[in-house]
């Protein structure tokens, strides 16, 4: 009787383990439903063997594919893999600049954004991706008066080996409050708490870079894969 209670009672926990996961799959593995592109940016995004490629186009400004979905508070995982010479990013709680971003920005600068930077920018937090040595996994303001949020970058001196160059890479985010936080292949990277952004960025879109490159450089890929997130 005792070993009959105690199976029922693991197939009752691993019942409520299964049914409290949470975990949301935003990349199907075949297509790009539930993602669409923001503005000004020309990246070419392509599925290809279970993956989202993005492609550098000489002449573009930053292009970021973004959920459809917003978040607030999540965690995040997903595994990616970059061209050594190629920098890109995870924006996290960002969207598209509005005229109510515009006039605020032109009040704090004293200069309207036009063009590319101007309305419809998709701006916020970016989780950095690129090579070692580097600064995977800090946290930029993109688009933002802020530059870097994460303060170890300022110093020119830093950077560190946990990106594994032409590998795929683990990354985990945990987005709570104003406190941002980030690993890299299980290596702690980033712990940022920055009331500022989060008062102008409580909850966004997650967004997956293809940065710009100079004339007559590339064409530089990166790809994406195993892309989930569980709100908290």
């Amino acid at each position: 009787m005792r070993r009959l209670f105690f199976a029922l009672a693991v197939v009752c926990v691993s019942s409520v383990v299964q049914a409290d996961d949470k975990w949301i799959q935003l990349f199907d593995g075949k297509t790009l439903n539930g993602w669409k592109m923001a503005e000004h940016g020309k990246a070419k995004y392509t599925v290809e063997d279970g993956t989202i490629h993005g492609v550098t186009v000489e002449g573009s400004p930053n292009s970021f594919l973004m959920s459809e979905q917003e978040f607030g508070d999540f965690e995040l995982e997903f595994e990616v893999k970059v061209h050594d010479q190629l920098n890109s990013g995870c924006q996290i709680r960002s969207r598209g600049k509005t005229e109510a971003d515009v006039e605020a920005e032109a009040a704090k600068s004293g200069r309207k954004p036009q063009g590319e930077g101007g309305l419809g920018r998709f701006h916020g937090p970016q989780v950095e991706i690129e090579a070692s040595p580097g600064q995977a996994g800090y946290i930029y303001g993109e688009a933002t008066p802020y530059g870097w949020l994460s303060e170890e970058p300022k110093d020119e001196k830093h950077s560190h080996n946990f990106m594994k160059n032409g590998e795929w890479n683990k990354f985990r985010i945990v987005a709570q409050g104003p406190r941002i936080q980030t690993w890299i292949n299980g290596n702690k990277v980033a712990d940022l708490t920055h009331e500022g952004i989060y008062k102008t960025h409580p909850k966004g879109h997650i967004g997956l870079q293809v940065h710009g490159i100079a004339k007559g450089t590339g064409p530089f890929d990166v790809s994406w894969r195993n892309i989930r997130v569980k709100p908290l």
